[in-house]
């Protein structure tokens, strides 16, 4: 009889994959635990900072924007990381009717429609972005700008005169952490790996909690 260890040895090798995946999903998650807490602080900071100079009578023009983009900049984020903690809301009408088995393989279907969602952004920021289009004019962005009539390039930011690519990077960023986030879910939602521990966001059984 082959002793537990053995058997837990042949699942992790047989399923090493989805380890994988679940550990670039913590990853990504740590980097974006930091990301919105700097994102917190900065936001906190331009507003007592917009507050200060307007009370003074030299208000600094471009900070509203610089907010603006930060809060857009933490919510793309915060969405990202909330899927894989698993705090995106849910009608539980229709799985709290059937019985254990048949909840999980629904909640398995619906977590794959999320994991389709990513992937349906992902190719539609690549041919958004279009890398291989913009490379193979030199980077010369007025010139892909004139033959793709796609300007993401070409334009700049009101006030703060930042390239508008740098302040839209965002979405293709979030795109494939959501994407990387609802894979890792899908696994542990199939049963191909255990729920992994989530270290440094105290939220209790957030699942339930929200749901």
């Amino acid at each position: 009889m082959p002793s537990s260890r053995n058997t837990t040895g042949k699942e992790t090798s047989r399923h090493g994959w989805a380890r994988w995946i679940q550990l670039a999903s913590s990853a990504i998650l740590r980097i974006e635990r930091v990301a919105l807490m700097m994102l917190m602080g900065s936001i906190t900071l331009l507003i007592l900072l917009n507050v200060a100079t307007r009370y003074t009578g030299v208000p600094i023009y471009w900070v509203d924007e610089a907010a603006v983009y930060l809060v857009v900049w933490l919510s793309f984020i915060g969405a990202s990381a909330m899927t894989r903690l698993r705090l995106d809301f849910a009608v539980t009408l229709l799985t709290d009717s059937l019985g254990e088995r048949a909840a999980r393989r629904v909640k398995a279907v619906a977590t794959a429609c999320v994991l389709a969602f990513g992937c349906a952004m992902v190719a539609m920021c690549w041919l958004w972005l279009d890398p291989v289009g913009i490379a193979s004019h030199g980077f010369d962005a007025k010139a892909y700008a004139a033959e793709s009539f796609n300007f993401l390039y070409t334009e700049h930011t009101q006030t703060l005169n930042w390239p508008t690519w740098v302040v839209q990077l965002v979405i293709p960023l979030f795109s494939l952490s959501f994407t990387v986030h609802a894979l890792a879910n899908l696994i542990e939602d199939m049963g191909f790996a255990p729920r992994a521990a989530i270290a440094g966001f105290d939220l209790g059984n957030a699942e339930e909690t929200v749901n």
